[in-house]
């Protein structure tokens, strides 16, 4: 598939494409499963079905996937250089006339297909399935994904029926051990036990179900007095279908009501129409400045990787790996604080998301040329002496010191 591409691009792609992969699926691995945990606890608590989680971290995805795309084309590149200047290949490329803007080439072809996923993701995706995770959330809280009866707890519905379930098999659809109490307008009073039950559906009014129980009893009171008392009638059945009507439940809020479930056609048009509140106003310019300017730093991902991938010579430092990535999550939560800033009206969204921008490339940029143009040239020369430095002094206080008089062992003796 890219036998059009010389042998070197080809190589580089290899180098590049496998870790960023990786990459990606471990970070959004990471981010899905801190919140799966979170999702499991919270389904439990209201009582869902275990499948519903799943739903919701599908609709997670492209938001994650849109933090971990930059994070995976930056690591990608940066490890891919980092592997050609510890093997010394890239001083031999260097030697035979390839500049860096040249091994460039594929990581900013790559780049820019990135950025076009990135631009679908954020722009028109992600507004839409996080809208979809809110709504997902809502109906679990009011009970219409069939969350609202839950084990071992009497539930109360329509005012006028009390239900307790103290088993539930096969995700629901086999109930054991039922209880309910059924009142009536004239005042009659239905109490019903059975032996396992399970709800059906109707297809002529769905606002009502069908609770079907199997081997039980029903005490109706009947509210008549014979002799001083109440004279209950004590019915056994082998199947009784009981109907239920469900509550009434609040219909979901429209799109658009955060401003991040807005795409992109709906930000510009509130953003610079004149019939628009200024509040929302300013939000939706945030939204759209925050968004634009994160998909166009990713273009400056591969400068930033190659000026921390290349360690000092006879050095297999990592420490551009992790400088590489405080510094990427860092610029993240910096224009996320200028996104609020500018939602609330309190600072144009250009200072607030632009200037840092700005100065983040401009740093990306003399970083690039040090390692590029200048012989010998570290981005963080600095650093990785005080990291040198620092991990010597770690290391000695670490170090294992023999005792004096105390004699060495045999084979340390024989080989001085």
């Amino acid at each position: 598939m890219l036998n059009f591409l010389p042998s070197i691009d080809r190589y580089i792609f290899r180098l590049v494409f496998v870790p960023m992969l990786g990459v990606f699926a471990l970070a959004a691995s990471l981010l899905m499963l801190d919140k799966m945990l979170r999702l499991f606890d919270f389904v439990a608590v209201e009582g869902g079905p275990v499948a519903v989680v799943f739903k919701m971290l599908g609709a997670l995805i492209p938001e994650y996937a849109s933090l971990a795309i930059p994070l995976g084309l930056l690591l990608g590149v940066l490890l891919a250089f980092r592997k050609l200047a510890t093997s010394s290949e890239l001083d031999t490329m260097r030697a035979v006339g390839l500049s860096y803007n040249r091994l460039l080439r594929v990581p900013y072809g790559i780049a820019l297909v990135l950025v076009a996923v990135n631009v679908a993701l954020v722009f028109y995706i992600q507004p839409v399935s996080r809208y979809y995770y809110e709504q997902m959330e809502y109906e679990l809280r009011s009970g219409a994904l069939g969350a609202s009866i839950k084990v071992g707890e009497f539930t109360t519905l329509a005012d006028r029926m009390a239900l307790r379930i103290e088993e539930s098999e096969d995700e629901g659809r086999r109930l054991i051990g039922i209880f309910a109490r059924v009142a009536n307008p004239k005042g009659q009073v239905l109490s019903i036990s059975a032996r396992e039950g399970a709800f059906l559906a109707t297809r002529d009014n769905p606002d009502t179900i069908i609770l079907r129980l199997t081997e039980g009893t029903i005490i109706q009171d009947t509210g008549t007095k014979e002799g001083g008392g109440n004279t209950p009638r004590v019915l056994s059945f082998s199947r009784h279908d009981l109907p239920i009507d469900l509550p009434a439940i609040e219909q979901f809020r429209a799109r658009g009501d955060a401003t991040r479930e807005y795409i992109l056609p709906e930000l510009l048009s509130i953003g610079w129409s004149g019939k628009s509140a200024p509040r929302e106003r300013d939000a939706s310019v945030a939204s759209f400045n925050f968004r634009l300017v994160e998909i166009v730093m990713m273009l400056l991902m591969p400068l930033l990787a190659v000026a921390l991938a290349i360690p000092p010579k006879r050095s297999t430092s990592a420490l551009g790996v992790f400088v590489s990535i405080v510094m990427v999550v860092a610029y993240h939560k910096i224009n996320q604080y200028g996104e609020d800033v500018a939602a609330l009206g309190r600072l144009d969204p250009i200072l607030a998301l632009w200037v840092p921008f700005v100065i983040f490339a401009a740093l990306i940029i003399w970083m690039y040329y040090r390692v590029a143009y200048v012989p010998g040239g570290q981005a963080i020369g600095a650093l990785e002496t005080a990291f040198a430095k620092l991990s010597k002094r770690v290391a000695k206080l670490f170090r294992r010191r023999r005792p004096r008089g105390h004699p060495a062992p045999p084979d340390l003796a024989a080989a001085e």
